[in-house]
């Protein structure tokens, strides 16, 4: 059985050329009993997807900074940090 550190970094070699088929199997089970594992994988097509989609979007432009906090959400993130809230 493969261990989850060996499994998703098969699931990422995946992603640029097609594996052996006992690693496929492999990788297959392990993703069908282990959520945390099979989470990662979704989340490595979602973002390879949404890269091919949408190539442009991925380059931040240096001339569009992005927009200041408004005052009223600094005092809710150092009130939150304050009294250790997330």
């Amino acid at each position: 059985m493969l261990r989850c550190r060996e499994v998703s970094r098969l699931v990422s070699e995946s992603m640029e050329h097609e594996l052996p088929l006992r690693q496929r199997l492999g990788v297959w089970m392990h993703l069908a009993m282990c959520r945390l594992c099979a989470g990662f994988a979704r989340q490595l097509r979602l973002l390879r997807r949404a890269a091919h989609e949408n190539p442009e979007r991925l380059i931040a432009d240096p001339a569009e900074p992005e927009p200041p906090l408004s005052q009223e959400a600094r005092e809710r993130i150092k009130d939150a940090l304050r009294h250790g809230q997330s």
